[in-house]
């Protein structure tokens, strides 16, 4: 496919648009003249009967509309209390400039409104209307979200609203699956959607509205179309197919019912095509809603993830199986009392395949470089469940509580060859649960006090185990560590093992008292506790025959191959913030008095520390006005390792890679800096977010790194040299009638040091990323999308320097055919310059064709086609503060399906 003609062609479209349009644009204001911001301007064709076009006037009361030519319209304009206004309209050939008076009406009388605004806006909400977005080839309610101007889907699956983040979307204003946004967006019909209420500024507590900055909190209510509130609805899809190696199935029902006390949700899944409705990651960090204190207290303790480093992170695997069961309600007795929860059981088996060349940072340290190849079979059950209630008996009280479950069993047997050590087998597995409770409570005195309890317990018990076989080689570079390791050199072959336990309970308690000096301004005064106890124990072995072991002697860190520890930390702290709202201003500058102690004892000894620390904090936010706002933020933080770090004894994470800790290992402090800039302009729907970020890590943990070969052994210690880290990403999205474009742009500048074989070198990264893009929104037309990442990465590496530059055109197609058929189709193109004069390619190319009756129909039928180029590995490139290497992950072949979908 050429590119450049596909760009050619869809600006060709984009300038016929344009030059068949005309501009009507004027103002309206009362019948004072003054003029009226957030008015309503439509434009109904009236040969049609379809919203053609629509505006909503900027403070200064301008309007604009694009219309076609040598056409006729009505014209309807509408303010909230105002006598709504309807007029004739004729296009020609050139561009109409019309004003508006509107007069005071009788707000008694009802007014019957003869067409949906598609966006409107309610204070804080922002509502678009559902309808005004769908042209038939939606089916899931991500297909409408990705249409509206100022929302975005990001690579994560993740909604994105002017730039931030959603993390908490309800349906009829219920919790949909405890607000998770991707399982709702991957999953609602989006036939049943009929309102999408943005709701900006937003505070689970509206005792605390008032008194806290919510700016960041974004939350999205999607109301359901009448007759979709009081019986199930939803749609289950069965289909299957044939590829080389066996047979393919899919199995996907979806279920909910809502009504104004209770509902109920459903999803599951069986396929084994690769369409992964959760990853892993997803199930790991899923926790739901804003449930968290409310503002933090500037310390960071590390528990550590002990979980398995699965090689297959995505979908990205030559075979894979998945399952998946969720369900979800909540149930409002009364007024007071809403009680909800889900479970979530998923189950996966994949097959993976992946080839990489290692090459270490600088050449004069004497690191060969490594050429590897992994085979994987990964199997993950993991299960979570959730409980929570809120109550609140009045304006005054709320009190909500949360409980949270998970456990796992995952094993990964995984055969590595190296061009350096030869063959290995491994063998991991891990079986970890957490049991997490919060507990807060929120009391208005009286119109001037108010309190607030927020508690958290976390009860955490990890048990990784690793096993690895290596040939005994006298050539290989095994052959040196194994005589370090103490190990018996006489096997035939290294079969060596590790258990581990990581036992964490963690506490953080704290009360926020907040005074309200007047209507501009409030005090908050927090005091607060975070206990946390963790035990780690280690024993590495190496297996010797049937029901025979040995218990190695390292000829390096002192012998000591086992760990039995125990590690106590605690933070008393007070708290002090002021919030003044002056103009356009709010100020809410701050600081935290810390009383820390941590200690921990292994092998004999006690190790403390105590000390304080002052650790400052500010926010200034302007607000030009309701859509646009500048927000410049400030904090210091002090940052705590877990246990692991300070456990002297060997962990083997690897067979090529072990450490050792050190006891001693003090806090990291970080000064973190950003300025973010957000604007919505519904006068002509262009939507800018900005955001620079810096941070500065005093006395981080940094490792030091010594190399046998490819074989690492490695120490901490806290540097003295400052780790910095700038960001900056921006956004610009401009709605031009039907035309969407979109540009993103990002910079990325890290400096780490680093220490290996005894030397500092310093790693400084740079990464530049453009991704313009532009979309079309026909309601009849085809409608395409066309998008293009240029991505250049620049690394020095002490001894090497590296350059990858990354150009990834992406074109998606969808058109609705007669009314029954919808064909929708992506394309994209990736290619991978690695500097050196050689590029590294890759394609991918998914086709549908989808039959229904009608847009009411109950049975649909769906051929779609993945991988249709049959491309059998993506590739990759990446550096780190160690090595650069590239990879090729091979992944499942050219998959033809055909399914049935039955909706309710």
């Amino acid at each position: 496919m050429n590119i450049k003609k596909l760009c050619t062609l869809l600006l060709l479209l984009v300038a016929t648009i344009s030059y068949s349009q005309v501009t009507m644009e004027g103002v309206v204001r009362d019948s004072l003249k003054n003029p009226l911001e957030l008015a309503n301007v439509i434009a109904l064709n009236k040969e049609s009967g379809t919203l053609e076009s629509y505006g909503i006037t900027d403070k200064t009361g301008k309007y604009r509309l694009k219309l076609s030519k040598n056409t006729n319209y009505k014209i309807q304009v509408s303010y909230i209390g105002l006598e709504n206004l309807e007029q004739d309209l004729s296009t020609k050939e050139s561009d109409i400039t019309k004003d508006f008076i509107m007069k005071q009406g009788n707000s008694l009388e009802a007014v019957e409104l003869t067409y949906e605004m598609p966006v409107t806006i309610k204070g804080d909400t922002l509502v678009y209307n559902a309808d005004s977005f769908k042209n038939g080839t939606e089916r899931k309610l991500e297909d409408v979200l990705e249409k509206l101007p100022g929302v975005e889907i990001n690579e994560d699956g993740q909604v994105e609203v002017e730039g931030k983040v959603v993390n908490k979307l309800m349906v009829n204003g219920k919790d949909f699956f405890d607000g998770d946004t991707k399982l709702a967006t991957k999953n609602i019909p989006s036939k049943a959607v009929d309102k999408i209420q943005v709701l900006r500024n937003y505070s689970e507590v509206g005792q605390l509205r008032g008194v806290t900055n919510n700016q960041d909190n974004v939350a999205i209510n999607i109301k359901l179309k009448e007759g979709k509130e009081n019986f199930w609805f939803g749609n289950v899809t069965a289909g299957s197919g044939a590829s080389p190696d066996n047979e393919l199935y899919l199995f996907q029902p979806k279920l909910f019912y809502y009504s104004p006390k209770y509902s109920i949700n459903f999803i599951g899944d069986m396929n084994n095509i690769g369409e992964l409705a959760l990853t892993r990651r997803d199930i790991r960090n899923f926790t739901g809603g804003f449930r968290a204190p409310s503002r933090s207290s500037g310390t960071n303790i590390n528990l550590g993830d002990n979980g398995l480093n699965f090689l297959t992170n995505q979908n990205n695997a030559l075979e894979i199986e998945s399952k998946l069961a969720t369900g979800n309600f909540s149930y409002s007795p009364n007024k007071a009392l809403d009680i909800g929860g889900f479970l979530i059981y998923s189950s996966s088996r994949i097959l993976s395949r992946e080839t990489s060349f290692v090459q270490y940072t600088d050449p004069e340290l004497g690191i060969p470089d490594e050429a590897t190849e992994q085979r994987s079979r990964e199997r993950s059950d993991q299960a979570v469940a959730k409980l929570s209630a809120s109550y609140q008996p009045n304006l005054n009280n709320q009190l909500d509580y949360d409980v949270i479950g998970r456990i796992s069993n995952d094993t990964q047997n995984q055969g590595v060859f190296s061009s350096v050590i030869g063959s290995t087998n491994q063998i991991e597995e891990v079986t970890p649960f957490s049991f997490n409770q919060n507990l807060n409570y929120y009391y208005t005195l009286n119109e001037n006090n108010i309190f607030a309890l927020e508690a958290q317990h976390l009860i955490k018990d990890e048990d990784p185990f690793y096993n690895a076989i290596l040939d005994n080689d006298t050539n290989s570079a095994f052959d040196t560590t194994a005589t370090a390791l103490g190990l018996d050199t006489d096997a035939n072959q290294y079969n060596l093992g590790q258990n581990r336990r990581i036992k964490s309970n963690q506490l953080d308690v704290k009360l926020d008292y907040y005074h309200i000096l007047n209507a501009r301004s409030n005090l908050n005064i927090t005091f607060g506790t975070i206990l946390s106890n963790q035990r780690f124990n280690s024993n590495l072995f190496q297996f010797l025959g049937p029901g025979l072991t040995l218990n190695p002697t390292p000829t390096f860190n002192d012998g000591r191959a086992s760990n039995d520890i125990e590690y106590n930390f605690s933070d008393i702290y007070l708290g002090f913030h002021y919030r003044l709202k002056s103009g356009k201003f709010t100020f809410t500058p701050g600081f935290s008095v810390h009383a820390y102690g941590n200690k921990n004892m292994q092998f004999g000894v006690e190790y403390k520390d105590n000390f304080f620390r002052i650790l400052p904090d500010f926010e200034t936010r302007i607000q030009f006005k309701k859509s646009e706002a500048l927000t410049l933020r400030y904090d210091m933080r002090n940052q705590f390792t877990d246990v692991t770090r300070l456990a002297e004894g060997l962990v083997m994470n690897n067979f090529n890679s072990y450490q050792f800790g050190e006891p001693t290992l003090q806090n990291a402090l970080s000064h973190n800096v950003s300025l973010i800039y957000t604007s919505f302009n519904l006068f002509n729907y262009t939507n800018v977010f900005a955001r620079a970020a810096y941070s500065s890590n005093i006395d981080q943990i940094r490792g030091l790194t010594d190399f046998e070969s490819v074989i690492r052994t490695s120490t901490f210690f806290n540097s003295n040299f400052a780790d910095e880290n700038v960001n900056v990403f921006g956004r610009v999205q401009r709605t031009f009638g039907k035309v969407r474009a979109t540009l993103n742009a990002s910079f990325n500048y890290s400096k780490i040091n680093q220490f290996i074989q005894q030397r500092r070198s310093v790693n400084e990264g740079f990464t530049q990323s453009y991704t313009p893009g532009i979309r079309t929104n026909f309601r009849v037309a085809p409608n395409v999308e066309l998008r293009h990442r240029y991505s250049v990465t620049d690394n020095n590496q002490g001894g090497r320097d590296t350059r990858f530059t990354t150009n990834a055109t992406t074109f998606d197609f969808d058109a609705y055919i007669w009314k029954k058929l919808t064909f929708r189709t992506d394309f994209t193109y990736t290619n991978q310059d690695l500097g050196n004069g050689e590029s590294q390619s890759f394609q991918t190319w998914n086709a549908s064709l989808s039959y229904r009756k009608d847009r009411d129909a109950k049975w649909e039928y769906e051929i779609r086609a993945t991988n249709l180029l049959d491309i059998d590995a993506r590739v990759r490139n990446s550096a780190n503060n160690i090595s650069v290497f590239s990879s090729e992950t091979f992944i499942q072949p050219r998959f033809v399906t055909f399914r049935f979908i039955y909706t309710l």
